[in-house]
């Protein structure tokens, strides 16, 4: 356990923005050390929202790094960009992004530890280079850290929604409004725990979603772009769910019967844009959709646009 105090100088401030600022952490890594009781002001376990200001004495207990073994796998990447700070992967569906319930093997993590030299160690040992996820059977394109710098100023971007994230998602029935706005608490369904769920608030974290129709098919589908706001677990997919239009081939919020043979939802992240967080250029990347999402469309292409 390494032991670290600070004499707070400027205030006042949340305890966790000051922490997360003086260990040179995330925000969510900030949290959880205060959320574990790691972190006192003036020797008191205190709430990530005490506010702290000029004189008070912060000590935060850093847990000693969990030894885990995580071996690089030489697993094809579409490595659609990189340099010294970032790289910008196309997921394929079907790859899970990082290690998790006991599966250590065969995933994003692993096969950037085959490919690349250098991660971000921010998120730990479990999640090296790791900024933001997309679902395992969510295809497209996701932005990993090279270096913690880099990864605190994706983060940022992130957080201060600065970086633009768009998806493309075929979904069940047709879309009234051309264009909308969602906004929902999501949390853990109180029903099925694996799942999650619009919920009152209080009872979850706040998610916005912004939508705009692409196409609507005469076989009674829609092509959405999507836009998201906040990046909580499953957002998308919830709140199409939400809006009464699932994802088609969502096994998890969607419809039981699928009319295509598909093997998960088609969700796709078709463009990334950010800050490039050592020359501040503004970037934007796109993906185009998988095969078998563009064999979906032309199927409802024959059978009609409204």
């Amino acid at each position: 356990m390494d032991k670290r105090i600070f004499t707070v100088e400027d205030g006042p401030s949340r305890l966790d923005i000051f922490l997360s600022e003086a260990l040179s952490v995330t925000r969510s890594a900030a949290k959880k050390l205060i959320e574990n009781d790691f972190v006192t002001v003036n020797g008191k376990i205190a709430k990530a929202s005490r506010e702290v200001s000029s004189g008070d004495l912060v000590e935060a207990q850093i847990p000693a790094p969990q030894k885990l073994d995580l071996t690089p796998q030489d697993i094809p990447l579409d490595i659609v960009y990189e340099d010294e700070d970032i790289a910008v992967i196309n997921k394929p569906q079907g790859l899970t992004v990082h290690a998790g319930n006991g599966h250590l093997s065969g995933t994003l993590v692993n096969a950037l530890l085959y490919r690349l030299k250098n991660l971000s160690s921010i998120n730990g040992v479990v999640r090296p280079g790791i900024v933001h996820r997309i679902d395992k059977d969510t295809s497209g394109l996701l932005v990993v850290a090279k270096n913690d710098a880099a990864h605190l100023s994706l983060s940022e971007q992130i957080a201060e929604k600065t970086c633009s994230r768009e998806y493309l998602a075929l979904c069940d029935g047709i879309f009234k409004e051309d264009r909308g706005r969602v906004e929902t608490y999501i949390g853990r369904c109180p029903s099925d725990r694996i799942k999650m769920a619009v919920v009152p608030q209080g009872k979850g974290k706040y998610a916005a979603t912004n939508y705009e129709v692409v196409r609507r098919y005469a076989a009674g589908y829609t092509l959405v772009r999507f836009c998201l706001e906040t990046g909580r677990t499953h957002q998308i997919r919830v709140h199409c769910r939400y809006l009464g239009h699932p994802i088609t081939g969502d096994p998890v919020y969607g419809a039981k019967k699928q009319k295509f043979n598909l093997n998960g939802q088609l969700l796709h992240a078709f463009r990334l844009t950010l800050t490039h967080p050592r020359t501040g250029e503004l970037m934007t990347f796109e993906a185009p959709l998988p095969d078998y999402f563009e064999a979906v469309l032309d199927k409802l292409e024959k059978s009609g646009i409204l």
